[in-house]
């Protein structure tokens, strides 16, 4: 599989006027599930603004998508739905001065929000690929389906807080001594 699934490369100097969008078309749906490991990617989209912050691009919009994710507990698959603002800044390579010492601060003002940096090199960056980072970033790798507890149950696993079965209670005995 090809290592960029969602590739839309962005001019820097060039910014478009109107917003975005990023629709995953079939094959990228397929190489997206793959990369992070869902059975299904059923669709994926983003809008997202783009505007000119000194040096860097700042990218402001919202991710939503259709996944189809294992249980953790029971395997069983199940449907999940993402909606996830997204705030981005790219940078160009370099533009943090290497001159600076490792001991002096950089002080980076986000306007009180929080934005995840991109490095990027050459004229243009790939906000697909940001995309499709932002999109495994909202993937809980812990999600549980809906027969979860009857999965847990059948296990003799009783709460995820207190540890139950064989094992458990064989610890149990070596800490009373």
């Amino acid at each position: 599989m090809s290592k960029v699934e969602l590739l839309r490369m962005v001019k820097a100097r060039q910014l478009p006027a109107k917003p975005i969008e990023i629709t995953a078309n079939e094959a990228e749906r397929v190489a997206l599930a793959y990369r992070f490991g869902l059975p299904s990617v059923e669709s994926l989209h983003a809008k997202i603004s783009l505007e000119e912050d000194g040096k860097a691009v700042l990218a402001r919009g919202r991710l939503q998508a259709q996944i189809v994710q294992s249980c953790a507990i029971s395997g069983e698959e199940f449907p999940v739905s993402i909606d996830e603002p997204l705030l981005l800044r790219f940078v160009p390579e370099g533009a943090i001065d290497p001159a600076l010492s490792a001991d002096e601060e950089i002080e980076i003002d986000l306007s009180g929000e929080d934005s995840d940096e991109i490095d990027y090199s050459g004229d243009a960056f790939d906000l697909g690929e940001a995309v499709a980072q932002s999109l495994g970033l909202a993937i809980d790798p812990y999600a549980t389906g809906p027969n979860a507890d009857a999965a847990r149950e059948k296990a003799g696993i009783t709460s995820d807080d207190v540890p139950s079965g064989p094992l458990a209670a064989a610890l149990a005995a070596l800490k009373k001594d």
